[in-house]
């Protein structure tokens, strides 16, 4: 491909005359030498990639947001900076060249070990921190791969997916928006599940407790699904998928309560318990832990709505759901010991359901919150210098942030896509997912919806975790609950 060079107007830009703004703590975070993290956001495309369309893409892309055509750099102060760069196309756009002539679940494999190989390779600090990568190879899942790797500091996966959204059009008719899922208006809130104040509070504290405990001290237990030495963020990953109607999802919930967000988790949560038994190995005395990642934009609204919005209105100073990283995340104890009702799925379904109106009853997200923003106040020794004193800051929260990870078994997250097809590029998308990765677990679970379809995307350490197992695992884990939940009367 050639190259092009662009020189990028922000609108909305919260960079002053000097195209110098500070970074954010999080970003800070992110990108430090205890955690560096990033996104893999994947398209998969229904046509051959003709990858000179690509260039309109991006220049619709660069100008959502001024980070996207800036680079991290320290001043004289030693404060960390998002300093505004020309960008050259062909610095971040890869095409990547494979053996000729394979079938597609052939290249399976290729593109899976390519995909993995980026992910853990580090962005150039000298560049905005992203990259597109275009793969014009078939596969089981597309005619050809769209994959942008966007660093963790850009934003959460809310803002970014945000971003990439409003540059996809409806395939059937591009002149009509794209709509999402409705919002749920009886769903709980965060800190609305309880009964009254006083289980409020206790919650809380529990919650809160448990939580400083679980990112410091308390471990869980090395297990079929958590390696638990130093260095797994450095390891390869496996990724393998699974796909579920919304509609069945709904007719569980129908049956047996909570929301279709507690459905899924329990999906999950029972998937995992079958592996575990699977794999034996002391596997029924482990203590798992599931990290819920939260979108606190939306923790105090009167819905669960993470439907995107316009990336424009988020770039305002006084916006409502602001662009950036405002990430949270809830403890789960993942019920593998619960030999008990591992033959009756509705029982296991409700233990769960149970855990997370408990969950929902508790504001030690808000807590957990004013920890790291006590932890970015902090102020070193005196004898430090103010840029030694944000070092110590900047790592002393990462570590939290690590430890956070290291210590429990899974994450898992979610976002909402598109009722309709959509085209990236005039390319319609299949299919798409997204993907942490850099973060020291064996074990992460995104789910995304689109067209009617649930697709959960689970990222497993390769060589530790089957994939192949947990797979059927998962699979074996739906069509029991949703059995039990169908022949089950009202």
């Amino acid at each position: 491909m050639g190259s092009k060079q662009l020189v990028v107007e922000v609108e909305e830009a919260k960079i002053g005359e000097d195209e110098e703004a500070p970074v954010s703590p999080a970003g800070q975070y992110f990108n430090s030498s205890s955690l560096y993290v990033s996104i893999l956001a994947v398209f998969e495309s229904d046509v051959p990639i003709d990858d000179s369309q690509m260039f309109p893409l991006l220049d619709t892309l660069l100008p959502i947001n001024p980070r996207f055509s800036s680079i991290m750099v320290k001043n004289e102060r030693g404060v960390q900076q998002w300093r505004r760069v020309n960008v050259n196309f062909a610095d971040h756009v890869k095409v990547p060249v494979f053996p000729a002539g394979l079938s597609p679940p052939a290249y399976d494999k290729v593109v899976q070990d390519y995909v993995s190989k980026v992910g853990m390779d580090r962005l150039p600090e000298s560049r905005p921190l992203w990259e597109l990568h275009i793969i014009k190879y078939p596969t089981s899942h597309g005619e050809g791969t769209f994959m942008f790797k966007l660093h963790h500091a850009l934003g959460d996966g809310y803002s970014l997916m945000s971003a990439l959204f409003s540059c996809v059009k409806r395939t059937d008719d591009p002149s009509l928006p794209l709509t999402f899922p409705g919002n749920s208006t009886t769903a709980k809130t965060v800190g609305s599940g309880g009964p009254g104040l006083v289980s409020l509070a206790i919650n809380t504290v529990r919650d809160f407790a448990w939580g400083l405990a679980k990112s410091t001290f308390v471990k869980d237990s090395v297990s079929p699904i958590r390696f638990g030495m130093d260095g797994v963020e450095f390891r390869p990953i496996e990724m393998s998928f699974l796909k579920f109607s919304v509609d069945d999802i709904r007719r569980v919930k129908a049956r047996i309560g909570g929301t279709v967000n507690d459905i899924i988790c329990g999906i999950i949560f029972h998937g995992i318990q079958l592996y575990m038994q699977s794999i034996g190995d002391g596997s029924k005395s482990a203590q798992a832990t599931a990290l819920v990642m939260l979108n606190t934009r939306f923790i105090h609204k009167s819905t669960q709505a993470t439907a995107p919005v316009n990336p424009k209105e988020m770039n305002k100073p006084d916006a409502e759901f602001p662009w950036g990283n405002r990430v949270g995340y809830l403890h789960l104890s993942i019920p593998t010991r619960d030999c008990r009702n591992k033959d009756d799925p509705l029982k296991f379904m409700a233990k769960v359901n149970r855990l997370m109106k408990r969950k929902k009853s508790s504001l030690g997200v808000f807590l957990t919150a004013q920890l790291l923003e006590t932890m970015r106040r902090f102020r070193g020794p005196e004898q430090l210098s103010y840029a030694s004193e944000l070092d110590l800051v900047t790592q002393v929260a990462a570590r939290h942030i690590h430890s956070t990870l290291k210590n429990t078994s899974m994450a898992v997250s979610n976002l909402i896509g598109p009722n309709e097809n959509m085209s990236l590029a005039n390319h319609p998308i299949r299919s798409f997912h997204f993907m942490v990765v850099g973060v020291p677990q064996s074990l992460r679970i995104t789910i995304v919806s689109y067209m009617g379809k649930l697709k959960v995307a689970m990222g497993t350490e390769k060589g530790f975790i089957d994939a192949k197992l947990l797979t059927t695992c998962m699979e074996k884990a739906f069509a029991r609950i949703y059995e039990a939940a169908i022949e089950e009367k009202p």
